[in-house]
């Protein structure tokens, strides 16, 4: 049973990265949107427009998608987000056909792709995470590395088999997503936490035939523990029969709750502290899932990814992609919900992100654009199929530095806490830094074969934001409460991505003319666009002054906590 359950956990780990892979596509936006706004004959700003939808339907809905993955379980929002990303990219991929279509529609549908990519991705990240209690930054890696790799991968099979073609590519976006999440779902399964016990024998006074393994807060009194539905919403019920007729176990489904058993309980107990007292110790079995040393899992299989953390590293190369916390701190402080919306602190993020982000969806959104003015100002014989494959081509850059980014930081951030003993907001100073750089290049390079410098320095810095933020916030407000601390802070991005990619919008209409056939084009280069990257220089510039705040807050603040402890212990 035990080799089935084992196996049976691979099989839902790749199924849950086949179906992440298919979630990232909103970044592959830029790829088929030059020239889906040249055939419906949109403005750059309408068709910015129908891009804004689709991340404000991955980014505005996290909080609502992550209860209702809480409550249902996993597969079922794999299965509504299967359909939703079907149904967004059809309807685009017919209005390309015809030529024509409804802006308010088209921004409906490139809506319904991105809620559809978030709720599929939720899902199989929290799958995995449950899946793997013992090795949850290994295997959550994988959905998440997928994700990052989406448009790279969509991109990479856009151009072998349909170059120069938005219609085929859309239609692959519309059945590709869809095949993949839906195919997915039926291998995607949570898998009940295997629980050693000791089987008792009946005859055995003041034993009944059923016992229960009773769930509570380590740090908090057992009574404060209540009994309720024993199993994860979603978990397999064909994998459930782990235990003998004399004997079963069951566990309490509450969140970040650490398992301790019950005085008079004869269920199998955590391991021991020390090699000594595991030999002391009456549990049986405890050493399949834990090494002799006594770690300790401390964590409920009903808990979110990043609601959980393990004192050590369960694999070697864990620390890859595993971010680490300030364990004391993250454990001691709990705010959330309207403590959290008037925390100070709290500000100081979200405008750190605000600003980051919405720079990096500016480039993610229009990179496409910036390849057309600068390929058809320095060579106007260009033709649309080679276009499109150098717009798939820096799409690809951008996927690749996002993945990249996203390891970098948990590297960097570990680093810089464990070794230099330095804040790990600095690397948001680090991604500002990039972005910056981004910038820089975006205001210089006129030959459109250097412009890889500014799509690989956006996704860079992209990656390297994202990979760390959600490390920072935990720190910051207490990883009890990570989970919708975090749906909140990402909202974020959908304010200032609009107010970004708006401005980039009006700027290349500007500089576009409408031709005879009613298409909006930029002849200008780099012209066509300068001014928007002023700008987002400049909201670099601000970004690092509001990070080197926080960094001082934040040091302010934990002195003061440190000298309040010091007194309270004198």
């Amino acid at each position: 049973m035990t080799n089935r359950l084992y196996n049976a956990r691979i099989v839902s780990s790749v199924a849950a990265t086949v179906i992440s892979l298919a979630c990232g596509t909103n970044y592959v936006y830029s790829a088929w949107a030059p020239q889906f706004a040249d055939k419906l004959l949109l403005s750059a700003t309408e068709s910015n427009l129908i891009g804004l939808a689709g991340n404000l339907g991955m980014y505005s809905m996290g909080v609502p998608i992550g209860i209702f993955v809480d409550s249902k379980g996993p597969r079922p929002a794999v299965m509504v987000g299967a359909f939703l990303l079907g149904l967004g990219y059809w309807p685009l991929h017919q209005a390309y056909d015809v030529g024509h279509g409804s802006v308010p529609w088209m921004c409906f549908v490139s809506f319904l792709t991105g809620l559809g990519g978030c709720m599929a991705f939720a899902a199989s990240v929290k799958t995995s995470a449950l899946n793997w209690p013992h090795h949850r930054g290994t295997a959550t890696a994988f959905p998440l590395a997928a994700f990052g790799l989406s448009a790279f991968f969509f991109a990479l099979i856009g151009s072998v088999f349909f170059p120069g073609s938005p219609s085929r590519f859309l239609m692959l976006l519309a059945c590709g997503t869809f095949g993949l999440t839906f195919v997915g779902f039926f291998f995607l399964r949570v898998l009940p936490p295997h629980v050693p016990y000791h089987a008792v024998a009946d005859a055995e006074p003041g034993m009944s035939d059923s016992r229960h393994l009773h769930r509570t807060t380590s740090e908090e009194p057992k009574g404060r523990a209540v009994r309720g539905n024993p199993n994860e919403p979603g978990t397999s019920p064909t994998a459930t029969d782990t235990t003998d007729n004399n004997t079963s176990v069951t566990q309490e489904a509450a969140p970040e709750q650490a398992a301790e058993p019950e005085p008079d309980s004869t269920a199998a107990r955590e391991p021991p502290s020390s090699p000594s007292a595991e030999r002391d110790s009456k549990a049986v079995g405890a050493g399949d899932e834990e090494d002799a040393s006594g770690t300790r899992d401390g964590a409920d299989e009903t808990s979110s990814l990043l609601s959980q953390s393990t004192q050590s590293s369960s694999l070697p190369g864990e620390v890859l992609v595993q971010s680490s916390v300030d364990m004391d701190r993250s454990h001691r402080v709990d705010i959330r919900g309207l403590n959290l919306i008037t925390n100070f602190e709290f500000w100081q993020l979200f405008t750190i992100m605000g600003i980051l982000s919405g720079i990096g969806l500016m480039t993610i959104n229009n990179i496409g654009n910036d390849v057309t003015a600068l390929w058809k100002h320095y060579d106007d014989s260009i033709d649309d199929k080679t276009l499109v494959l150098r717009q798939q081509l820096h799409v690809s850059i951008l996927s690749i530095g996002s993945f990249s980014g996203r390891l970098l930081s948990g590297v960097g951030s570990d680093f810089l806490v464990k070794v230099l003993h330095a804040s790990r907001v600095w690397c948001l100073v680090v991604a500002a830094g990039i972005f910056s750089l981004a910038q820089v290049f975006a205001l210089n390079v006129v030959n459109p074969h250097l412009l890889g410098f500014v799509s690989g320095f956006s996704g860079l810095g992209y990656g390297f934001l994202f990979g760390v933020f959600p490390s920072i916030v935990a720190e910051s407000f207490g990883i009890h409460g990570l989970s919708q601390n975090w749906g909140f802070m990402t909202l974020s991005p959908v304010i200032s991505s609009n107010v970004f990619n708006l401005f980039y919008g009006a700027v290349f209409d500007a500089h576009s003319v409408i031709g005879p056939d009613g298409a909006s084009s930029c002849a200008d280069g780099l012209e066509c666009y300068r001014a928007a990257y002023v700008v987002t220089l400049a909201a670099c510039g601000l970004g690092v002054v509001v990070t080197l705040w926080v960094i001082w807050h934040q040091a302010k603040t934990r002195l003061a906590e440190s000298v309040g402890k010091s007194r309270a212990r004198e």
